[in-house]
């Protein structure tokens, strides 16, 4: 075929695979299935069926018994997906897989799925058969029935997924029997490329809870008598039924390719006709099927010589498989540009001979079967081949049946350039819906890193809803990267980062290699304290916490401080490029030179620790790292600095732009720096009130008529900084250790907030009349007044103000515990402002976490504040954090659900069926009354831990017991049934033993109520019971009641 025969369709990228199949609960373990060559056939789990099947056959044969079961279909996970345990056990196990698949699906594909809440993702499901609904038909309350609706109902199948993740786009349910789930997939691929959807989850599902429909099958002649699918062969004589359900992720091809996704297969085409009429309603149409071919690869746009396999439907029937081989040879002739296509250049296959006849998830296994062939270049073996059938004919095609494992070898065009893996896949409905789509290996791409380098450390965060779930998923880990060699710690990071839905159960951890991950996580789970590993439990409904920046003062400066950000990260380099610019007019030497030293290695240090630099460039470093949290989601939601920091919080918070407000602190650090210098700045251990008051003193004694020294700031409730002329300061200094008072000098060039600044004021004054000033944006705390800033800040002459007034840090820090903050970042090149604000608040309180330490690996020190911050509830902007590099998503671990047992138990179900007397339920514990002779009066139900329900609420120990309150509950109802009053006296109350009630259970209960005795006697197993009272065959006495009426 001439591959400009026709315009290509929009391709569509599969990006997330999820599977559960016979023998293999993984694609990872049914891709060793195929690969080892081994099938999943068994005999029926002793526990299926039970009584059920025991009703309908008394005998049974090997094609009703053998099939590829699934174990464990009746546990569920139900608090994950917020279902209540009465509504998980009334709805079809069908449902509760592929609720458990789609979460699977969508994390393998690496999107978290509240990132896709609201959005116009598609939902369409595959099923056939509803088995589960024919158990619940008796022995269920009225008020339940609605529930039997919502839990089994078709249309529900694909509604439920879209009602629990709140995806907006179509959601449908397709029933084709045996072709339903590639149907579905037809729908989901013309949704994405007419855009009703921007994603798709397309879903199959097959359990067997009745054995009905095998019996069926097996009178229509269907099913294998020896429960052996031989597809192709000479002795094909049906098929096998399985279980097993997948789910897989669609999106636009190309989208796909930018977002970075991991890629398992490319769809080329799906193409879905009917047979019509064909010699039986059940028989397939050859030249329906050959026309269904055409179809798909003509609109599929490629060279049908480039197609190296064909996943078929493959049943073994012994009419099916012919005609499917009949359709394919028809077809591939007329597609081929010669006619004619070279023999044993095309494989033939059928995944059914391993796991089984899956019907409505039949399609989806065999896909997931063709993409992992595509992924690993390699063809499995379709088992239980021996010889040709001799209806079948591939001497004169390109087909050869795969008997054996082997490599698939890459085709080649005419001029030797190598095509990709294509194959094709065939999907047949009993009724006559045929589909056929064609797949194509996927090219994952990857764009050119932006950043100069890949950071140094790396940090992953693992979460679940339980302890125990998260233990699970961190074990889950430590197996993964230890077995898997291929993908890149920041790869990996970045899928789990972004990927994961983030749940109240967290941990980060940091590490600078996938062995160093391994350890720190071993260690952990070994219950030891490991450096670089976080841990936090959210409150349930917990509130995204409250953020504070504050923004540090002068002194915290040094020369290289954020060099390696400014390496490393693009954002913050970017944001300090720009002050550099900005900053120009304003500093004689470059902001970059003085930090970082980029003229020469010999350039004086010093200049960073003059107030002519100092402050501009504090300005700038805070303003980065600032714009970098940003960058990552750490947003603040009010801002607070200390002296110079103040000018950056104000800048943050919208008081003035990025320039006016370099300009003005630029302005303010070279006119201090103009001031003389010999003032002095010493750190009290001291109130402020006593402070004050020695102040006052020390004033009057010298009889200034200004004072000389003043307080600069009050940094905590006994930390105080007093500044001014340096003889005056020394004197209070004298008067404050005669008092036992301990003091520090401070190194700085200046008295700042003191007296010594005010020759500066007009002068900047009138640069700072020369700026516009704004209403903040977010809340600001004023150093000025310790309060939240009002209308004032945004004038010049706060700012003026500012220079002068002592900077109350303490009375901000009370004011920002009031309004309930208690999580800080310091947004500041050395963590001052973290230890005077814990010394400001009571106790405990607090998270105080640093930008940036002196001596410490910068990245590494950002990265354990933001996984602090994390394990904290802080919502972090992932696909921010690792914007500046490329990162390709690839497949990791899954949550680890935890299962309980959920099974409707009733009369349909379990224990042997008794003989009722027509008529009601008289009372839900005591049951009906049963037909027989004699004075007793026996009466039967069926009790269980959540039948009726309010049973399971009555525990001891964590376990269900029987109340005594229902042995007397039952007595009355007897008593008011046989004695015809209401007035009931109990006494002589005997119980043996209590009745515990296992989980998942049904107990056959009968009551005995013997009028001679007086007694009712309740009874379970053979042991003992009161003389003159008959007992039934296996049934024990527990508890004796003595009754009478009481008129």
């Amino acid at each position: 075929m001439n591959s400009n025969d026709n315009i290509a369709l929009p391709r569509i990228a599969i990006v997330g695979v999820s599977c559960s199949f016979p023998g293999a609960d993984t694609k990872e373990e049914f891709w060793q299935l195929l690969k080892e060559g081994r099938n999943s056939m068994q005999n029926l789990p002793s526990e299926r069926w039970g009584n059920l099947f025991d009703s309908m056959s008394s005998e049974i044969d090997l094609s009703t018994q053998r099939g590829g079961f699934l174990t464990n279909i009746d546990l569920f996970d139900s608090s994950f997906f917020r279902i209540t345990p009465r509504e998980a056990q009334l709805m079809d196990p069908q449902q509760r897989l592929l609720l458990e698949l789609s979460w699977e699906a969508m994390e393998d594909a690496g999107y978290a799925s509240d990132t896709l809440k609201g959005k116009s993702v598609g939902v369409y499901v595959g099923v056939c058969h509803y088995d589960y609904r024919s158990l619940l038909e008796k022995g269920l309350e009225t008020a339940e029935i609605a529930q039997i609706a919502t839990g089994t109902a078709p249309a529900t199948f694909a509604n439920r997924l879209s009602y629990f993740y709140n995806f907006h786009g179509p959601s449908l349910t397709v029933d084709t029997a045996c072709s339903s789930s590639l149907v579905a997939m037809y729908e989901a691929v013309n949704a994405i490329r007419r855009g009703q959807c921007q994603t798709a989850l397309v879903g199959g599902v097959n359990l067997m809870c009745s054995p009905v429909n095998n019996q069926v099958y097996s009178a229509a002649g269907m099913l294998s008598p020896d429960g052996v699918c031989r597809v192709f062969d000479a002795g094909a004589n049906g098929f096998v039924r399985g279980e097993g359900g997948a789910v897989v992720v669609l999106k636009d091809y190309q989208k796909a390719l930018t977002d970075g996704d991991s890629i398992y297969g490319v769809i080329r085409s799906v193409a879905v006709n009917h047979g019509g009429q064909a010699s039986s309603f059940t028989a397939p149409n050859p030249q329906a099927q050959a026309k269904l071919l055409e179809e798909a690869y003509r609109e599929a746009n490629i060279e049908i010589e480039s197609v190296g396999y064909i996943e078929a439907h493959g049943t073994g029937t012994s009419l099916g498989d012919p005609i499917e081989v009949e359709a394919l040879n028809e077809a591939f002739k007329r597609l081929s540009s010669s006619g004619k296509l070279p023999a044993n250049s095309c494989g033939l296959g059928s995944v059914k001979t391993n796991i089984g006849h899956l019907e409505g998830a039949a399609g989806l296994a065999g896909l997931i079967k063709v993409l992992l062939c595509m992924r690993y270049a390699t063809l499995p073996c379709s088992l239980n081949y021996q010889q040709l059938n001799p209806d079948i004919e591939l001497e004169e095609g390109p087909f050869f049946v795969v008997d054996k494992l082997q490599s698939w070898e890459r085709k080649v065009d005419q001029a030797g350039k190598p095509y990709p893996l294509r194959a094709g896949l065939s999907s047949f409905g009993f009724g006559g819906t045929n589909a056929h789509i064609v797949l194509e290996e996927g090219v994952n791409k990857k764009e050119e890193i932006r950043g100069d380098k890949e950071p140094s450390v790396h940090l992953l965060t693992l979460s679940a809803k339980t302890e125990t779930a998260l233990s699970e998923l961190i074990s889950r880990y430590q197996k993964y990267l230890n077995s898997n060699i291929e993908s890149k710690i920041a790869d990996i990071c970045y899928t789990a980062n972004t990927g994961r839905v983030h749940f109240n159960h967290r941990l980060a951890a940091i590490a600078s290699n996938k062995q160093e991950l391994v350890e720190k996580l071993k260690e952990y789970q070994a219950g030891e304290a490991t450096a670089g590993v976080l841990i936090g439990e959210l409150a349930e409904r917990i509130r995204t916490p409250k953020l504070g920046f504050l923004f540090t003062g002068q002194g915290s400066q040094y020369v290289n401080m954020g060099k390696q950000l400014y390496k490393t990260q693009p954002v913050f380099r970017e944001v300090l490029d720009k002050c550099d610019t900005i900053l120009s007019s304003e500093i004689e030497c470059s902001l970059l030179d003085v930090l970082y030293n980029k003229i020469t290695d010999n350039q004086d240090s010093s200049l960073i620790n003059q107030t002519a630099y100092t402050q501009p460039v504090l300005f700038a470093i805070e303003y980065a790292l600032c714009k970098l949290w940003e960058s990552w989601g750490i947003k603040p939601n009010i801002v607070m600095g200390h002296s110079v920091g103040e000018y950056v919080a104000a800048c943050v918070a919208g008081v003035f732009n990025l320039e006016d407000g370099l300009k003005l602190i630029a302005a303010r650090g070279r006119l201090m720096q103009q001031l003389p210098s010999g003032g002095e700045m010493v750190s009290v251990m001291a109130s402020e009130s006593t402070v004050s008051r020695l102040l006052e003193a020390h004033k009057k004694e010298i009889a200034l008529a200004k004072p000389a020294v003043g307080i600069a700031a009050i940094n905590g409730p006994e930390s105080t900084v007093i500044s001014g002329d340096s003889v005056a300061v020394r004197g209070v200094i004298n008067d404050l250790e005669a008092k036992g008072i301990k003091t520090k000098k401070l190194e700085v060039s200046h008295a700042f907030h003191s007296p010594l600044m005010e020759p500066m004021l007009g002068e900047f004054e009138a640069i700072a009349n020369q700026l516009t000033y704004n209403q903040p944006k977010i809340p600001i705390i004023s150093n000025v007044t310790g309060t939240k800033a009002d209308k004032t800040i945004a004038s010049p002459q706060y700012w003026v103000n500012h220079v002068r007034k002592p900077v109350r840090f303490a009375q901000g820090m009370e004011t920002l515990h009031q309004q309930g903050y208690e999580t800080f970042i310091e947004v500041g090149p050395k963590p001052v402002l973290l230890g005077m604000g814990r010394q400001c608040l009571p106790g405990n309180v607090g998270v105080w976490l640093p930008s940036l330490r002196p001596g410490v690996n910068e990245w590494q020190q950002m990265l354990l504040s933001l996984g602090k911050l994390y394990v904290k509830g802080a919502k972090i902007d992932w696909s921010g954090f690792d914007s500046d590099y490329s990162r390709q998503k690839v497949a990791l671990p899954t949550y680890p659900f935890q299962r309980e047992r959920y099974w409707v138990e009733t009369n349909n179900n379990f224990g042997p069926q008794r003989q009722f007397s027509q008529g009601e339920n008289l009372h839900p514990l005591l049951g009906q009354k049963l037909n027989c002779a004699g004075e007793q009066k026996i009466f039967a139900s069926q009790i269980g831990e959540n039948s009726p329900n309010y049973l399971r609420d009555h525990r001891v120990f964590n376990q269900a017991l029987f109340p005594t309150t229902g042995y007397l509950e039952i007595a009355i109802a007897a008593g008011n049934h046989q004695l015809k009053t209401s007035f009931i006296v109990i006494e002589d109350l005997t119980i043996t033993r209590g009745w515990i009630l296992a989980t998942g259970e049904l107990t056959s209960l009968q009551m005995y109520h013997s009028l001679a005795l007086l007694m009712v006697a309740f009874l379970l197993t053979i042991e003992e019971l009161p003389q003159g009272l008959m007992l039934a065959a296996g049934y024990a006495f527990i508890i004796g009641i003595a009754i009478f009426s009481g008129q």
